[in-house]
């Protein structure tokens, strides 16, 4: 199975910082018609997503499963599947293995769905999603970097773009 992995704030949403509720959702434009490209492309949708905040205490695990129903619901509306979404409450000092740029999710992802790891992309928007990826075998990985703010950006992705809909052309 061929997979796109997705970060999901700053990737999917607009990172406002710990979102967790409906209201305050809002989605990368471009990212719904993407992912329907890429399911025609074959490759299956899983989410992969740091959320300190619950072990900070800014919301609960509920919380975060309410939104994640709810985004998989918009998802689907618009004729995209999510696989699945895998993610990590544990905070920056935890020393977890699913704290990316730990591999634990994206391993577990590969486990779980035999994924073929040199089929297979990882998309985000931090150095630390990239480092996560190589560090499960994904090889093929983007830097979502929209916030061109003029500073030299220095990464170990393959590529680095400035809107999602760029990645159409380089994922095949």
């Amino acid at each position: 199975m061929k997979v796109i992995f997705l970060d999901r704030d700053g990737v999917i949403n607009k990172d406002f910082g710990y979102v967790y509720r409906i209201t305050d959702f809002v989605f990368i434009e471009g990212i719904i018609e993407t992912c329907k490209k890429f399911q025609r492309f074959g490759y299956n949708i899983v989410v992969v997503t740091n959320q300190s905040g619950i072990a900070r205490g800014y919301y609960q695990d509920k919380d975060f499963q309410e939104l994640t129903n709810w985004m998989k619901v918009q998802f689907g509306n618009k004729g995209v599947e999510i696989l699945d979404v895998l993610y990590c409450p544990h905070g920056p000092q935890s020393m977890c293995s699913c704290r990316k740029p730990q591999p634990g999710m994206l391993v577990e992802a590969c486990e779980k769905y035999a994924v073929n790891i040199r089929q297979s992309w990882l998309i985000g928007d931090k150095e630390t999603d990239i480092q996560a990826a190589h560090a499960a075998g994904v090889e093929n990985t983007i830097l979502l970097n929209s916030q061109d703010n003029g500073e030299k950006v220095f990464t170990k992705a393959k590529f680095m773009i400035g809107s999602i809909w760029e990645s159409i052309g380089i994922v095949t």
